[in-house]
């Protein structure tokens, strides 16, 4: 089998699904890397849900780090003309009212119907699902960044979900390190595959039966 992807090129695919004018939530792991990689020429509207709307990338160097700006996951991000700051309850009323456009959040299970599992391991409990749950269910649009396995080469795509839910049927695109996975009415439809792996690889790392398309694609970076 190919190599699979680095959690860099992961976030590069997901950053091509921001379009210009768009309020982009992005959960704590791989979700905040998207932000280094806005395609050119598009603006996109990060906000963070400690308190954050129009931040930027992720500080590159101790001298743009300022201990006051950071997103969701704790790192220093640059601020953007126009950048405003609010408490939690405003927040989350933003997220809650529907004013997201697009949510990326790190997963550990997701099911064939979208279901999403992100915050408990059993057996690691007691867990923290943060604001997932009002993410999940406010955003218009989720995407789901993960690796396509666990450590122990386990689907993470799954018929159901194992674990607890954060969201049931919130999920509309998975980006693996080895696959594009559609959400649809109709099943999991795989649109691309990572360089060098094949649709029958991909589905044997897969529990619920992939739609594959007459213009399955490879991904293009």
């Amino acid at each position: 089998m190919a190599e699979r992807l680095d959690e860099q090129t992961m976030a590069l695919r997901v950053a091509r699904e921001f379009e210009n004018g768009m309020v982009v939530n992005l959960g704590v792991g791989i979700p905040t890397l998207t932000s280094n990689y806005v395609p050119e020429g598009r603006e996109v509207i990060f906000q963070s849900e400690n308190g954050c709307l129009g931040y930027g990338r992720v500080a590159q160097t101790e001298a743009e780090q300022d201990f006051n700006l950071i997103n969701a996951g704790g790192q220093f991000v640059i601020g953007n003309l126009g950048m405003c700051f609010f408490d939690h309850a405003e927040s989350f009323s933003m997220i809650r009212g529907g004013h997201i456009d697009l949510c990326v959040l790190g997963g550990l299970q997701v099911s064939e119907k979208g279901d999403l599992a992100n915050w408990l391991i059993p057996g690691r409990e007691p867990g923290s699902i943060g604001g997932g749950m009002d993410l999940a269910f406010g955003a218009a649009r989720l995407i789901v960044v993960m690796t396509h396995t666990t450590k122990e080469n386990e689907p993470k795509v799954l018929k159901s979900c194992s674990y607890a839910l954060t969201a049931p049927r919130c999920v509309d695109l998975v980006v693996t390190d080895i696959a594009v996975i559609e959400v649809t009415g109709n099943g999991l439809v795989l649109k691309e595959t990572a360089p060098g792996w094949t649709a029958k690889e991909i589905q044997a790392l897969t529990e619920p039966t992939l739609i594959i398309p007459p213009d399955l694609k490879v991904m293009s970076l």
